[in-house]
């Protein structure tokens, strides 16, 4: 069979709900309002498996997740129920391949599926930090061989039957998503994956042949004056802009972290990032104690902005929005904290005298 996977559409629904109402016990099964709600809120995390057809159709759903976002590290009944926009934690709903297609290990490769995008996803700046479901006890093991691990039994009552959570956490490295050849394959199409041997190390050396040089934010005579735009050209009565490329202020390494004119210069209050008692390398600037002010880069809406960043996972810390932080790093050597953004957040702030400057 030529299986293929696609985010189901909101027109699919109804086949996805046909497969669910004969795929579970009536007290188990979701509701066809319920199915609309999750693709609505969470589109990008109701994947499907397909094949393709003659007809004009193009396509037949045979299997399914579904799938929210909610701030909790383990399942209740209201992150079951709701969708929390920027949360860390992946809540699967429901698991079902139709009945014609069981017992062609259709329901393993779609979850397998789910979690790899998931993981290339985070590697690119989701914030997705785990993945977490409820099953029963039978069914321990079929995720278990998706690298789900068993929690215990959940305090969450849905039908007649206990059930048991179960987790998988993921792994983030260093290494943005570009420059990550299992993560990238996860979105390209077969065709694209076949490359010719020795091409992917020789465009590998290439990146690393023509490194930028940073200059450091104290290499300018009038600091921060030299390295910002009068103002913002891409935001009307905004804060100036980035002058020029951010790069990592690391000798030898120059990895392109932001392109000139994307962030916004802002003083504001200075952020503690800085949580072991290690010394800091000498390429990054000291930050002043909170409440004093620091200044800083402004990145939004979100991680794409980038061209390349690492996240570490929350820290115990906290923002200025209550939240718990994320530090923010050279995704090429790891060098950091270079800035911090608060977890499920749309702002990413980078000091400026922590990132180096191609001028």
């Amino acid at each position: 069979m030529s299986v293929f996977y696609d985010l189901v559409t909101a027109d699919e629904l109804e086949n996805a709900y046909k497969i669910e109402a004969t795929g579970y016990p009536a007290d188990e099964a979701g509701s066809l309002e319920t199915f609309r709600y999750r693709q609505s809120q969470a589109p990008e995390l109701f994947l499907g498996a397909f094949l393709p057809t003659p007809e004009s159709k193009g396509r037949t759903l045979i299997g399914y997740i579904c799938a929210t976002l909610s701030p909790d590290t383990t399942l209740a009944h209201e992150s079951m129920s709701t969708h929390v926009p920027g949360s860390s934690s992946i809540c699967i709903h429901s698991v079902c391949v139709a009945l014609t297609h069981r017992r062609r290990h259709i329901g393993l490769d779609l979850v397998n599926e789910f979690v790899a995008r998931a993981e290339a996803a985070a590697r690119a700046g989701a914030g997705y930090e785990r993945v977490l479901l409820i099953t029963h006890e039978e069914l321990q093991q079929f995720y278990a061989k998706a690298g789900f691990t068993l929690v215990g039994l959940s305090s969450v009552v849905h039908g007649t039957r206990p059930w048991y959570e179960m987790r998988k956490d993921i792994l983030l490295d260093a290494h943005n998503l570009a420059a990550d050849a299992p993560a990238v394959s996860a979105f390209m199409p077969p065709e694209a994956q076949a490359l010719p041997a020795g091409l992917w190390e020789a465009l590998e050396r290439s990146s690393r042949s023509a490194r930028a040089s940073a200059r450091l934010l104290t290499s300018f005579p009038n600091a921060v004056k030299d390295v910002i735009t009068e103002t913002n050209e891409g935001s009307a009565g905004g804060p100036p802009a980035n002058k020029h490329d951010l790069l990592c202020p690391r000798p030898g390494c120059g990895s392109v972290i932001l392109k000139d004119g994307v962030a916004g210069w802002v003083e504001r209050e200075s952020v503690q990032v800085d949580l072991s008692a290690q010394a800091l390398p000498e390429w990054l600037g000291t930050l002043p104690a909170p409440p004093a002010m620091a200044q800083w880069w402004l990145v939004k809406p979100n991680a794409m902005a980038f061209e390349n960043i690492g996240f570490s996972r929350a820290v115990q810390a906290t923002g200025p929005g209550g939240r718990r932080l994320k530090l923010l790093a050279c995704a090429e050597c790891d060098l950091g904290p270079l800035g911090w953004c608060e977890e499920g957040g749309s702002e990413f702030w980078l000091a400026c005298n922590r990132v180096g400057y191609r001028a």
